[in-house]
């Protein structure tokens, strides 16, 4: 970012008014938590506000649907995300409805907050926003300048919605808790469980782009497009036993487990024992134990379970880990350099309007999507 700052990109400059006063802006939301029909459209959601100086206002043009937006519809995190939102309990009676769900956008940078010296009106921005704040299926949303990054200019808005959550949550477990990177990759043996999904083909080109031999789990329907981004063996996991399939092959130095279940009693065992190779799933309990246990118990719970499943496998010669996604402008911006030389493209399963999020939801819902689905924002009729 100091090459951005260097070329002049972006001076210094100071918060700056809309030119026309705005108070409401067109949103879908959700009112209480349950199924598809919770979903409602309205045009009176509150306009978003820069509170501190390093935020931004962005205008979306494009976002995308992850499993999380699915979950959080259905009330999945909330005693723990609605800690995060006050966490000192300041809002006495207030709610965090009307909710907005929806984690990537694509847009236009609108306003910038006092401190904000890397971007300015008008710049092509990505982001993912983190659980805890007012979603991206809306017309205009406020994120924090150190969450967000120029989008990659190989890429249109619709293309570039599909990448900042799954391409962050990879990118979490892969190298912020894996280890993993471009000069410690070449000839590793990498094993994706779950593939064909959103994390799945954006960390499949990940490893292929850091010279990783990667085996990739999806289904048969699936299989042309991992083998298309790069998967050097691809595993059917409906043509037999998965776990004697994959006992057939040399041992890898890392598992990202996208699928978690039974998978976890017996992937480890795929490892290579006392090498520092390492387990990584995506699939944990710890939002789940707070809703059933409450934040203090939640927390203890969770910390006793990742600590003996830690123990345990390090006497066995392994390393087990969880990883969650962490919302990062800087990640974006190694990322958003590998998609401008070629080596990771955006995967996308669906377009849809932005009057049509019920549908994407369902879409999303329905389960086996081969990549992203995308809601086109500045297009909403």
């Amino acid at each position: 970012r100091a090459l951005r700052w260097a070329s002049g990109r972006a001076p210094d400059r100071g918060l700056r008014a809309s030119p026309r006063a705005r108070t409401a802006m067109p949103s879908w939301v959700i009112d209480r938590y349950g199924s598809n029909d919770v979903l409602r459209f309205t045009t009176d959601m509150t306009f978003p506000i820069i509170h501190f100086p390093n935020e931004v206002i962005i205008k979306v043009h494009a976002a995308s649907l992850n499993p999380i937006d699915l979950s959080m519809r259905s009330g999945y995190g909330a005693t723990a995300l609605n800690m995060k939102r006050d966490p000192l309990k300041l809002k006495t009676g207030e709610t965090e409805f009307p909710l907005t769900l929806g984690r990537d956008v694509s847009g236009v940078v609108m306003e910038c907050g006092l401190g904000v010296s890397y971007f300015k009106p008008g710049d092509e921005v990505w982001a993912a926003i983190p659980p805890w704040k007012q979603g991206t299926l809306s017309e205009f949303v406020v994120a924090s300048g150190n969450e967000v990054s120029f989008k990659p200019k190989c890429l249109s808005h619709t293309e570039a919605a599909a990448l900042p959550y799954v391409g962050l949550t990879a990118w979490s477990a892969l190298n912020q808790v894996g280890g993993l990177n471009q000069s410690n990759c070449s000839g590793k043996r990498i094993l994706i469980l779950g593939a064909s999904g959103g994390v799945g083909t954006f960390a499949v080109q990940l490893m292929k782009a850091w010279d990783a031999h990667v085996t990739a789990v999806c289904s048969h329907d699936a299989s042309t497009l991992v083998k298309k981004l790069g998967a050097d063996d691809v595993i059917d996991y409906k043509s037999g036993n998965l776990e004697e399939q994959l006992k057939t092959l040399p041992l890898f130095d890392f598992i990202l487990d996208n699928v978690g279940g039974s998978t976890e009693k017996w992937a480890l065992d795929l490892l290579k024992k006392w090498s520092g190779a390492t387990y990584v799933t995506l699939v944990t309990p710890f939002l789940i134990n707070m809703d059933k246990l409450g934040v203090a118990d939640g927390m203890l719970q969770t910390g006793v379970t990742v600590g003996s499943k830690t123990l345990k496998h390090l006497l066995k010669g392994v390393h087990y880990r969880w990883a969650f996604f962490m919302p990062s402008g800087p990640s974006l911006d190694e990322i958003a350099e590998l998609v401008d030389s070629g080596k990771i493209q955006p995967v996308i399963d669906e377009v849809f309007s932005f009057s049509e999020v019920p549908k994407a939801f369902l879409k999303l819902e329905g389960g086996h999507a081969r990549g992203k689905t995308v809601i086109n924002v500045i297009s909403r009729q």
